[in-house]
């Protein structure tokens, strides 16, 4: 690492990036003086502090290269480990999500679909390509990796998609590679991962420099524990009838959880969010005004259409209460045990709900359609990942048999539009409003 470069992060991160994040802050609150909408409660205050987070996680990322060891990270690698050795890390699925968000999807996939790569690939994979090889990015610049750190227990794809990287740059990539839970975990595959993470240790020491610090690799491993139960703790409160956020709302503050896992600032800004929703809960504060109906969304969201799919819903009166995809940082938080860290990543990182059976997702979902108080079911088809679309309309079937409640498919993608149609989506949600309503 670069004696110049570091001096530079150091001053970017204790003066720079607060001159930008209260600069930055001043504009967009004079930005967001509006009225109050008609169909929803009072925004969220603490989600300017969110964008202040992420605005300044992005920004220092691009002095980090050559300060600190960079990774680029899968959502379902164990990031606790590289944390240890304080590595900076970016995750190309947050990023693809923000580019989707931005309706920049289809754009840069098309950079990485002119170099060859098949439109039927996951979006996320196609953006992040398309980034590398353009260049572009909402964001700035990203910086370029020492390291890539994937794990195969959400997909396949991005195996293939990191080793592409790992081609391009000539860095190493290091792949954690969890069994596929059929029933219940045995011995001897939490002895085989644990085994990857010990064979890891030393490929981490040279990237990074330094020898692995077992006392500040177990307070990692607390903050991330602490902050992934602060996170389910969020989620429960949505248990409340009227609910003080929803599903949309959540799909924005997952954020920290999953690009900045492990660090204080995660547990600090959980902790405020918990906070804000116990205070809504007690003056009944609901996130849309008028609540007469409590749905549950599965798979990963579209995301150029959360605000309109928000605004849709809330005229018909109805919330978004619960969902699998956010579920999935919160549901094997138990496993995670500080004294014994390597075992206990094993388990939380390997029972994941795509890396388990069918059976797991539908009793998981009946559970949270319980909780939640859930009237109606919809499911997304997303083009892009096919682990968690497969078998969705078994699951659809089941639910409806067991549980009663109506249910809908939206076929689309998580970041490009081009797989949606505007038409068919508004049918099949008409007939399925149609549903909820005689079921009133």
């Amino acid at each position: 690492m670069s004696l110049a470069r570091k001096l530079r992060y150091g001053f970017m991160k204790d003066v720079g990036a607060p001159l930008v994040m209260g600069l930055a802050g001043v504009k967009s609150r004079s930005k967001n003086i509006r009225k109050p909408d008609p169909l929803f409660g009072p925004p969220l205050k603490c989600a300017e502090r969110l964008k202040e987070i992420m605005t300044r996680h992005y920004f220092l990322s691009r002095y980090a290269e050559g300060a600190k060891p960079v990774a680029w990270v899968t959502s379902g690698a164990p990031v606790e480990l590289l944390r240890a050795f304080d590595f900076y890390t970016i995750y190309p699925e947050n990023h693809g999500a923000l580019c989707g968000a931005q309706k920049l999807g289809p754009e840069l996939c098309a950079v990485a679909e002119e170099k060859g790569y098949h439109q039927d690939l996951c979006s996320y994979a196609r953006i992040d390509l398309g980034v590398c090889f353009s260049g572009k990015t909402p964001v700035g610049r990203l910086p370029k990796p020492d390291l890539l750190f994937a794990s195969n227990n959400i997909c396949q794809t991005v195996m293939y998609w990191y080793r592409v990287l790992s081609h391009k740059w000539k860095i190493p990539l290091l792949v954690f590679d969890t069994p596929f839970n059929f029933g219940q975990i045995s011995r001897s595959e939490i002895n085989y991962m644990v085994m990857q993470f010990e064979e890891m240790i030393p490929v981490l020491e040279r990237i990074s420099g330094k020898r692995l610090d077992q006392k500040a690799f177990e307070n990692v491993m607390r903050l991330g524990k602490e902050s992934a139960m602060a996170w389910g703790e969020i989620l429960a409160a949505m248990k409340t009838v009227p609910s003080p956020m929803t599903i949309f709302d959540a799909f924005v503050h997952l954020a920290p959880i999953v690009s900045l896992r492990g660090l204080p600032v995660t547990l600090d800004y959980y902790n405020i969010l918990l906070s804000e929703l116990k205070d809504r809960i007690s003056k009944g504060i609901g996130a849309i005004i008028n609540e007469r109906k409590r749905l549950m969304w599965d798979n990963i969201a579209i995301w150029y259409k959360v605000r309109d799919f928000s605004r849709l819903f809330a005229e018909k009166g109805m919330n978004f209460v619960a969902a699998t995809y956010t579920n999935a940082w919160a549901e094997t938080i138990s496993y995670m045990d500080e004294t014994r860290p390597m075992e206990s990543l094993a388990k939380a990182y390997s029972l994941v709900i795509l890396n388990n059976n069918l059976d797991h997702r539908l009793n998981l979902m009946e559970r949270l359609i319980d909780e939640y108080h859930v009237d109606g079911l919809v499911i997304h088809s997303a083009r892009s990942c096919k682990p968690y679309s497969v078998g969705q309309y078994d699951l659809k079937r089941l639910l409806m048999e067991r549980k009663g409640i109506p249910s809908v498919v939206i076929e689309a993608d998580i970041t490009d539009y081009r797989a949606y149609s505007e038409e068919q989506t508004r049918t099949r949600l008409e007939a399925f409003f149609e549903a909820l309503e005689g079921g009133s």
